[in-house]
């Protein structure tokens, strides 16, 4: 599914209105009806609308006047002098007061609000730009401490529709009903806690338009991710499914190299090879089965640079994909490593946690990349790769993904919540699975594996990303029903990986 900015969702409906010739108040009625829909799922005797001066709030009355025979009673309290209303709100308005829908001017008291089982919040949409302050602000508030079931029309007022940002204070929403699309504010933090639960109806936008190639920003849904899974022939052998080299691993983070290996095999791979210090080959011998190893010259604690003429060999006979940086440690050796593979290696690498860290003197290199390079930072690597604080980044996390995978032609795969996957062309998607239980050691190292592993059998870079992190968060999602949140751990993740084929294809 799209995801829309206000002005693309402004251009939306405005082409619906002037191009396709459905008349707005056609629109503003169908979404009056959705939102009541879900207003009385609630089952409520006592309701109030509380309406703004735009269309939003023309739904919100449109709304009232629809519930007003379902529901025992309804107020509209509208906050607004009727010379500020839009003129589809006004029209809506007058009707509500022909059908005898009580309307009161101003803000409602604490006992009104008090007395309510549910709150319709039509005060603003998705055009709201600036601080909500003064009296409104106030009023919100009280709104919000009351604890009182609440349904937004369109996006809680307050909530940035473009960044997910609180303007000043915002309306926090039980559920909230959006029309045609969701937009950016719905599922960026901290807008998306504010949503709460999120329906998007259709009102009656051309697909045309909402399915439109100028939008860039999608999101990653199940029957999205399932298309893209490899297909596995019944005659077939392991040589057919991918050889993924993974170079990661030094003294003191082992593990890190073994999660990413064993996450690549559960992803399907037909051979995972690891690319590891000689001194630490009792270590991982001890730890593998089906992995193997390819113990090379180190250093006292990593990697050397006389471990690239065997690295480079096995890539050049055997490798379909690399996974580089789990653990692999920081020096001079590992950015040497790192910057020959960027400008020799004829498949896709993945880079991932110290090959990031390493990667921020080497930005240069990725221009002159022989293959297709993806990088799965999560934020504060990202910052130390472009300078950008966590704060900014987080902010405008999709806008920065998009650059950063532009400028420097790279697959950006931005942990976090959403993730957000981007490619140099400008398409973005926003990751829809996980939990919070996956912000623990070692989930970052099982991404680098799935992804490795889909690109060794056959999908390109960025549909192995797309795919990979709905597995990955699916993975963690099965886990948290077994281990909770606080017991879940990168392991468990791996473990699940099976069940999550399993359910993308049922």
């Amino acid at each position: 599914m799209k995801v829309v900015t206000s002005k693309e969702m402004a251009e939306i409906d405005r082409l619906t209105i002037e191009h396709y010739g459905i008349p707005s108040l056609v629109l503003m009625e169908r979404a009056a009806l959705a939102v009541a829909k879900y207003v009385l799922e609630f089952n409520p005797q006592n309701v109030i609308a509380i309406a703004g001066p735009g269309n939003n709030g023309g739904d919100g009355i449109a709304c009232a006047r629809i519930l007003k025979n379902k529901v025992k009673n309804i107020k509209i309290f509208k906050l607004f002098s009727d010379e500020k209303l839009s003129n589809d709100c006004k029209v809506q308005l007058d009707i509500a007061k022909k059908f005898g829908v009580p309307v009161i001017e101003g803000y409602p008291e604490k006992e009104d609000i008090s007395k309510a089982d549910l709150i319709i919040d039509a005060i603003f949409g998705t055009g709201l730009k600036r601080a909500i302050e003064g009296e409104l602000a106030n009023f919100i508030e009280i709104l919000n401490s009351l604890k009182k079931q609440v349904v937004a029309v369109d996006i809680p007022s307050g909530v940035s529709s473009d960044t997910g940002e609180i303007l000043g204070v915002a309306v926090r929403a039980d559920v909230t009903v959006t029309f045609g699309l969701p937009k950016i504010g719905h599922l960026i933090y901290p807008g998306r806690e504010y949503t709460g639960k999120l329906f998007v109806e259709d009102i009656g936008f051309p697909e045309e338009l909402t399915d439109s190639e100028d939008l860039k920003i999608s999101t990653i849904e199940k029957s999205f991710a399932r298309s893209l899974i490899p297909p596995r022939p019944a005659y077939s052998h392991k040589t057919k499914y991918g050889h993924v080299l993974v170079v990661a691993g030094s003294t003191g983070k082992t593990g890190a190299a073994l999660m990413t290996a064993k996450a690549a095999l559960r992803t399907g791979s037909g051979l995972v090879t690891m690319a590891v210090p000689a001194a630490l080959k009792v270590v991982f011998q001890s730890k593998v089965l089906e992995e193997m190893l390819l113990p090379l010259p180190c250093t006292t604690n990593t990697l050397s640079k006389q471990a690239l003429p065997e690295i480079m060999e096995f890539i050049k006979e055997r490798a379909n994909s690399v996974a580089f940086g789990p653990g692999v440690g920081v020096n001079e050796d590992i950015e040497f490593l790192l910057k020959e593979l960027i400008l020799n290696c004829p498949c896709p690498i993945v880079i991932d946690a110290d090959g990031i860290t390493v990667l921020a003197r080497l930005l240069d290199v990725l221009k002159n990349a022989r293959s297709q390079i993806v990088l799965t930072p999560h934020p504060g690597e990202l910052s130390r790769l472009i300078n950008i604080s966590v704060k900014d980044i987080e902010r405008q996390r999709i806008n920065i993904a998009q650059k950063v995978a532009k400028d420097f032609g790279v697959v950006l795969v931005l942990k976090g919540v959403p993730t957000v996957v981007a490619e140099p062309q400008g398409k973005a998607y926003l990751n829809t699975t996980g939990n919070p239980g996956m912000a623990t050691a070692g989930s970052g190292d099982v991404l680098t594996g799935i992804i490795a592993s889909l690109i060794g059998q056959g999908l390109s870079p960025f549909h192995a990303s797309l795919l990979g992190c709905f597995i990955h968060g699916l993975s963690g999602d099965i886990a948290s029903k077994k281990k909770g949140y606080h017991g879940l751990i990168a392991g468990d993740i791996i473990e699940s990986i099976p069940e999550s084929f399993i359910e993308l294809r049922q």
